[in-house]
């Protein structure tokens, strides 16, 4: 670790002068609370206008990033300098002009727009419609050979609408032995759903919400699909369903009843692979969707630290920078999603890491880089495209480590891995861990499915070794009631709203703690020629292993 006493280069005069963006601060080599502080708060400030993607004040945060990671001694690693331009095409829809239906018996419900129903469209069209699509209830809409499940089997469902639940058949029986009981998989996720839905042939998808299978209130879908909606632009000819959307789990209920159907029977008959998907063809969708295209570029933002000895071998760390911008909020009058712990806090521990590398008396073994990415509230869309487009080839990738919102809770027992049990990275954790007196602790909210909503699993699908370890749940003080006390709040109060926002009380000894032991691990790999690699029976264990094939 570099002595603590070393700080950094202020920043250029004209950037500290400047009132419109939060001025660069001397930081400390050491990574400390009030680095954290400093970085978390600028990162947060209103002026970054939430760091929506694509948007002036988001990308000038992006600019703030690379002007820090110039300060702290990093070497440019973009494509562009710091940067790697990521090409968007962004999607807003004109709700006054469109509207979206069910009729049962030719009947309209009346849905109301943001309030019963979130509907848009990934297809980069400015007008998409669907006029009285039937209507199918898929269960969970999963098809997975591995698993021996199939929830479309026997229906063609090519030019309808499919129903499905969120989540997966694992977390609604978790004794029962599906997928991966309690623990979300990637059929779980919104993303798959919507894919899958589009491979079948349907025309539209309607996913419907449940708070505690979806692991956040509705709230949450309101501020996530409203406004904005990008899509990477290599990605423009992907086949999609025309209309995708969520739906109020009330408003289910009430469809299914009007249909003479019992949706709480026949979501548990979906737990099940001998469930038979459900013709509702007395209901039917209809969508008028207006929408305004643009063309756009965000930036991933990427900084390095050559190695000594073998500089052609990289260890990565990762953190989406932007948030979702400024947008209606349905229960107030801040209209700025600032998102300081989703995701300041990540970005400040990757650049406090930076830091920490390019000021040490010794440099690391091997290279490393830091890529801070772009559009992670759209889909990982930032780490997909550094995936496609590697800016280190994937096969020079040693390992890496992904920080997302890393809570508050202060110092604690234990560090939560995120997709415990996945790769021997945990091996190297797990000693540096234990040194300090604490322990792995396997995610206490599996069925969120943390694993695969955050940038880290991009490269994981691609074999690259990735770890995502950010904070404990066990405090010091107060236990493990109280790491799920300060989560909870988080998730059903400010996860995805404007609530999000820097708190200068909050206690940040545990961004310190678990951030320096994240050093200490990955110096174990920046200065060894060891290759860890997933555990045997992983998903990932035979992409890796074809690719070091090679």
């Amino acid at each position: 670790m570099p002595a603590a006493d070393e700080q950094s280069e202020a920043a250029p005069a004209e950037t500290q002068a400047s009132s419109a963006y939060p001025a660069h601060q001397a930081s400390d080599a050491a990574i400390t609370e009030a680095d954290f502080a400093y970085r978390i708060s600028a990162l947060a400030d209103d002026r970054f206008e939430g760091r929506g993607p694509a948007s002036e004040h988001g990308e000038q945060a992006a600019t703030w990033i690379a002007e820090e990671m110039d300060a702290v001694g990093l070497e440019p690693a973009g494509t562009d300098g710091w940067f790697q331009p990521v090409p968007l095409i962004e999607s807003t829809l004109d709700e006054s002009a469109s509207s979206f239906d069910i009729s049962i018996d030719g009947e309209p419900m009346g849905l109301q727009t943001n309030v019963d129903v979130v509907f848009w469209s990934q297809n980069p069209e400015e007008q998409v419609s669907l006029d009285a699509s039937e209507l199918v209830f898929v269960g969970y809409g999963v098809v997975a050979p591995e698993y021996g499940w199939n929830d479309y089997e026997g229906v063609d469902v090519t030019g309808k609408t499919v129903v499905i639940l969120i989540n997966d058949p694992g977390f609604a029986d978790p004794d029962a032995g599906w997928f991966n009981g309690s623990a979300m998989t990637y059929y779980g996720r919104w993303t798959y759903k919507y894919e899958e839905a589009a491979r079948q042939g349907a025309e539209g998808a309607i996913i419907v919400h449940q708070t505690a299978p979806a692991a956040y209130p509705w709230g949450t879908v309101q501020s996530s699909w409203t406004g904005p909606q990008f899509t990477l632009a290599s990605s423009a000819g992907q086949e999609r369903a025309d209309v995708q959307a969520w739906i109020t789990e009330d408003k289910a209920v009430e469809l299914f009843s009007a249909l003479d159907l019992d949706f709480a029977e026949l979501s548990q008959a979906a737990v099940s692979p001998d469930f038979t998907p459900v013709d509702m063809g007395r209901a039917t969708m209809s969508a008028s969707l207006t929408n305004s295209l643009r063309t756009l570029t965000s930036n991933n933002v990427a900084g390095q630290v050559m190695g000594s000895e073998r500089p052609d071998e990289y260890v990565l760390f990762m953190a989406h920078w932007d948030h979702i911008g400024v947008r209606l909020n349905f229960s107030g009058d801040d209209q700025i999603y600032n998102g300081a712990i989703d995701n300041a806090t990540g970005v400040t521990a990757m650049l406090e890491l930076a830091e920490a590398y390019a000021k040490s008396d010794t440099p690391p073994e091997r290279s490393v880089i830091f890529v801070a990415v772009t559009a992670e509230e759209q889909g990982l869309l930032g780490s997909e495209y550094y995936a496609q487009n590697p800016l280190v080839p994937l096969d020079q990738t040693v390992g890496g480590f992904n920080f997302d919102g890393i809570l508050p809770i202060g110092r604690t027992e234990d560090i939560v891995v995120i997709g415990y049990g996945a790769s021997e990275l945990e091996d190297l954790l797990r000693t540096e861990a234990e040194a300090d007196g604490m322990y792995l602790s396997p995610d206490p909210n599996p069925e969120a499915g943390y694993f695969y909503r955050s940038d880290h699993v991009t490269l994981a699908r691609r074999g690259v070794p990735m770890l995502y370890a950010d904070s404990g749940s066990v405090a010091e003080e107060g236990g493990a009631e109280y790491g799920a006390q300060i989560e909870a709040a988080y998730r059903l109060q400010a996860y995805h709203k404007p609530a999000d926002e820097f708190d200068p009380n909050w206690d940040m000894g545990g961004f310190v703690q678990s951030t320096e032991l994240v050093y200490r691990v990955s110096r174990r790999l920046t200065d060894s020629e060891d290759w860890p690699n997933w555990y045997e029976d992983n998903e990932f264990r035979a992409i890796r292993d074809a690719m070091m094939d090679e």
